[in-house]
């Protein structure tokens, strides 16, 4: 009876050890903005296209500081389709990231495919476009209204104050194409002897600005400035203006290469410079933080410059 009373004796001793362990294991974070994230070295990144050079750039600019810093990234190209966009952040997830950063192809849509990585206890971080939905730890981009306002100033300082004007919208519910076109409104709208003559989507696409300018040329021919929001649509309108030979002052929005040679060579007045390599190695920097548990701001705005001539 004696050796049956100690073997419960140290049956119970067990319990109540295995009890207090328990209770001492690390609780999920519910405030921190590191809630969810694992202790695994890969990043996931999901662009919402690699057939243009600002995301081209982002991409280099995350890997550079992936490098650095240690760790994994792997990016997956949207192709600026959002069923693409949910797919990849899926396969992302199935590959055990510890955090995902997106650039969303749609403000909207968007939120779909966060809330599969929501639901998986990976924290999300937005780089560029926001999302109008789902669990964001922290948004990294430009202050695109702000952007806006400035290439609408300098627009009506290059046409002395007054002018009839084009916008060539991106796409339509992607958050920088609300933001900027809202910045260039809150200036040009009202004003004695300003007057937007068309403002159209053209996708942040090249192809696409120049056969939307073309249009724009056909039925409105009288028009002395165009506001694009971004450089590719600014380039591919160009090519429009150039054929058609007219003289129109051209302000573009990212500070591409491309964009910033034009500005040199007087084809394009100016643009509006983002530094998308930088976003793309904030958003790695600050990933590699919430995989270390630390804490990160909401909002991480980064600096824009006019580049002028």
């Amino acid at each position: 009876m004696k050796t049956i009373k100690k073997l419960s004796s140290l049956a119970l001793s067990m319990v109540l050890a295995v009890g207090l362990f328990a209770g001492c294991a690390p609780t999920e974070n519910k405030e921190g903005a590191n809630e969810g994230a694992k202790e695994t070295k890969k990043i996931g990144m999901v662009l919402s296209t690699l057939n243009n050079p600002f995301f081209v750039s982002m991409k280099e600019g995350a890997q550079k500081k992936a490098d650095e810093l240690g760790y994994e990234l792997v990016v997956l190209d949207s192709k600026d389709d959002a069923t693409t966009e949910r797919a990849n952040v899926e396969d992302l997830v199935q590959q055990g990231v510890s955090v995902l950063m997106i650039n969303p192809t749609d403000s909207d849509a968007v939120g779909n495919s966060i809330m599969v990585a929501n639901d998986s206890n990976i924290p999300v971080i937005t780089v560029d476009r926001g999302a109008n939905s789902g669990e964001v730890v922290s948004h990294i981009a430009s202050d695109n209204t702000a952007g806006g306002k400035l290439a609408a100033e300098y627009m009506l300082e290059l046409l002395g104050g007054k002018g009839k004007l084009v916008e060539l919208q991106g796409i339509p519910g992607a958050s920088a194409t609300r933001e900027r076109g809202a910045g260039f409104h809150s200036v040009v709208d009202g004003k004695d002897g300003v007057e937007v003559v068309a403002s159209q989507p053209a996708d942040f696409d090249r192809q696409k600005g120049l056969n939307v300018m073309e249009n724009i040329i056909q039925a409105n021919p009288d028009f002395n400035g165009v506001f694009a929001h971004n450089d590719e649509m600014a380039l591919g309108a160009i090519q429009a203006i150039s054929t058609a030979n007219k003289d129109v002052v051209v302000i573009g929005f990212d500070g591409t290469d491309d964009a910033v040679k034009a500005v040199e060579d007087g084809t394009m007045a100016a643009t509006v410079a983002q530094q998308p390599d930088l976003m793309g190695s904030l958003a790695v920097e600050n990933a590699v933080k919430l995989i270390k548990g630390e804490t990160i701001e909401e909002s991480i705005p980064v600096d824009l410059k006019l580049i002028k001539k």
